[in-house]
């Protein structure tokens, strides 16, 4: 496989959150580099955040590991514990079925880059901490509930 050329790789933006959380991901781009390299065991993205987005909704991953380097920039890591800066060279490592949702926040005035390294499990659940909102993803396809299981309707409000 050649060098990938990251340049001539499409940007990805946009989510695919229900409304109304899918707004809340503006600013926030990524290439996937792992699927450009043919990979199918694992996930990595290179993710950008504008100043002032965000990564995800504050989540955690049942059946997938995940693992963040910051490449460029400031960012902010909130997890459960709390908050704390993140800048170029530093880790995150976000163990399987250990339900401490993380997420991150550019709250700087320039754009923040991270790599991420994920488990491509063939049936996925994860959960957002901060929202009443779970999604599982199998067979490439997304279904959202709310965490108790009923279906999620965005009309029902978040």
């Amino acid at each position: 496989m050649p060098k990938l050329d990251l340049a001539s790789l499409p940007v990805r933006t946009g989510s695919i959150y229900p409304a109304p959380y899918a707004e809340r991901m503006a600013g926030r781009s990524s290439l996937r580099l792992g699927q450009a390299g043919g990979l199918t065991q694992f996930g990595v993205n290179l993710v950008t955040l504008e100043p002032g987005a965000m990564s995800s909704l504050r989540h955690w991953h049942m059946a997938e590991d995940e693992f963040v380097m910051v490449t460029e920039g400031e960012c902010v890591m909130v997890t459960d514990a709390g908050e704390e800066v993140m800048r170029a060279g530093d880790c995150a490592a976000f163990p399987a079925n250990v339900p401490d949702g993380h997420h991150f926040i550019n709250r700087s005035g320039a754009p923040a880059r991270f790599l991420v390294v994920g488990t491509k499990a063939p049936r996925e659940v994860a959960t957002y901490s901060d929202v009443d909102l779970k999604v599982v993803v199998e067979d490439g396809s997304a279904t959202f509930t709310r965490r108790d299981g009923t279906p999620y309707r965005p009309e029902d409000g978040a």
